[in-house]
């Protein structure tokens, strides 16, 4: 496996849709925008409260190591990129990809409120040291595995080569998971965590 060339391929291929990605691009700044605007709503601001307790207590300032954070959060970011790179093997798989997009999106509006109202000057440290590059990080990966997925659908025939195709796409894209979740384990050390803590 050549995989400079897959690296290549699937950039190029990605970077080929860029109206799908400048429309996951808006759809991404229209969900945050709304979950700013309705995050006052009761049930709501409840829901964000919980997430981001959540991730100041287990990612942030927890007694966890960070390589089992490091696993943890892969681990769940791969579920979504998967949900989002085989979504293109059917037409009617691509509402997914926008749906994921929009939600987390929503959910980044309504957290971002809540750091900087709630927490203050630790929220604000939260969201611009970790909470925000990784998400935005992230973001593009799915946007990109989007991207891919709809240029995939309408051609795709379950044959050898289309599910190697699709899975060089997801190994490509995993492997920028991968160096993100590095780079938040490595944020998470210089800012949050002692040294000692890695393990």
């Amino acid at each position: 496996m050549n995989l400079p060339f897959r690296f290549q391929d699937c950039l190029s291929r990605t970077f080929g849709r860029k109206k799908t990605l400048i429309a996951f691009a808006v759809l991404l700044l229209l969900g945050t925008i709304l979950g700013l605007i309705f995050v006052t709503t009761p049930a709501i601001y409840d829901y964000h409260i919980t997430v981001c307790d959540r991730f100041v207590n287990r990612v942030c300032f927890s007694d966890r190591s960070v390589l089992e954070i490091f696993l943890e959060r892969v681990l769940g970011h791969t579920v979504l990129l998967l949900i989002v790179t085989l979504s293109g093997i059917h037409l009617v798989g691509c509402v997914f990809p926008p749906i994921i997009l929009v939600f987390r999106a929503y959910t980044l509006g309504g957290s971002l409120y809540i750091f900087f109202s709630v927490y203050r000057f630790t929220g604000a440290l939260i969201v611009i040291g970790l909470y925000l590059p990784i998400h935005l990080l992230v973001d593009f990966v799915l946007c990109c595995a989007g991207a891919l997925s709809y240029a995939r659908c309408r051609r795709f025939c379950f044959t050898r080569h289309d599910w190697l195709m699709l899975f060089f796409d997801f190994l490509v894209l995993f492997c920028f998971l991968l160096v993100i979740g590095l780079l938040e384990m490595l944020l998470l050390l210089a800012l949050f965590h002692p040294i000692g803590n890695i393990f």
